[in-house]
C-alpha cells in the first residue's frame, strides 16, 4: 500500500542550501528523504522533551572508539536512509545491555533457588535415611565417598577384582552352609 506524499516548499539561505545538498551527494540520498528525516528527528525530540526530566551521563572515550562510533552512524544513515543519532545509538546500547543483564540475572536467581532446593531435599533424605553427613570435598553423602575419590592407574580395576573375588567366596561359603543345613534336615 502506497503512502500518501504531499509537497512542502520553502526558501531557505544558500549556504544552508549548499550544505544540505552537499551531505545528500555523500549519502546518496534525495531531497525527499533528507527533510522527511529531519522533520522526523524533530519530532521524536519533542516526544522525548515531553518525558520526565533526565539525567546526564557523561563520559570520554578513545579517538578510536569515537571515530568507529562516528563510522558506524554514518553507514546506518547510508543503508537505512534515516539518521541515527549517538544520543539514539548509546541509549539503545544501554537498554539493550540492561535486558540482557536483567535475564542473566534472572536465570542466576533461578540457578541459585533450584540448587538450595536440591540441596534441601538431599538433607532431607539424609536425616530420613540415617545415612551421615555430605563428604564437603565432593558434595556426596560420605557413604558415596569412594566413588568421587581419585584412583591410581590400575587400582580401581584391581578393586573390582577384589570385590568380585570376595563376593565369589561369600556366595561360595553361603551355599556351603545351605547344603550343610540341608543335609542336616533330611538326616
Amino acid at each position: 500500500m502506497a503512502v500518501e506524499t504531499k509537497g512542502v516548499t520553502c526558501k531557505i539561505p544558500l549556504d544552508l542550501h549548499n550544505r544540505i545538498s552537499e551531505e545528500i551527494r555523500e549519502t546518496e540520498s534525495t531531497m525527499s528523504k533528507f527533510i522527511e528525516m529531519i522533520i522526523q528527528e524533530h519530532y521524536e525530540k519533542g516526544a522525548g522533551k515531553v518525558m520526565a526530566k533526565g539525567r546526564t551521563l557523561a563520559f570520554q572515550v578513545s579517538e578510536e572508539l569515537f571515530q568507529r562510533v562516528k563510522e558506524y552512524l554514518e553507514r546506518f544513515e547510508k543503508v537505512h536512509h534515516r539518521r541515527l543519532t549517538q544520543k539514539e545509538f548509546i541509549i539503545g546500547l544501554i537498554e539493550q545491555a540492561l535486558e540482557e543483564a536483567e535475564e542473566e540475572f534472572e536465570a542466576a536467581e533461578a540457578a541459585g533457588r533450584e540448587e538450595q532446593e536440591e540441596s534441601a531435599w538431599a538433607a532431607a533424605q539424609g536425616g530420613e535415611t540415617g545415612e551421615g553427613e555430605d563428604d564437603p570435598s565432593t558434595g556426596l553423602p560420605s557413604e558415596y565417598a569412594a566413588w568421587s575419590a581419585p584412583q591410581e592407574d590400575g587400582q580401581e580395576a584391581a578393586d573390582e577384582d577384589e570385590g568380585e573375588a570376595e563376593g565369589e567366596t561369600a556366595e561360595t561359603e553361603d551355599a556351603g552352609e545351605t547344603e550343610e543345613v540341608e543335609e542336616e534336615i533330611y538326616a
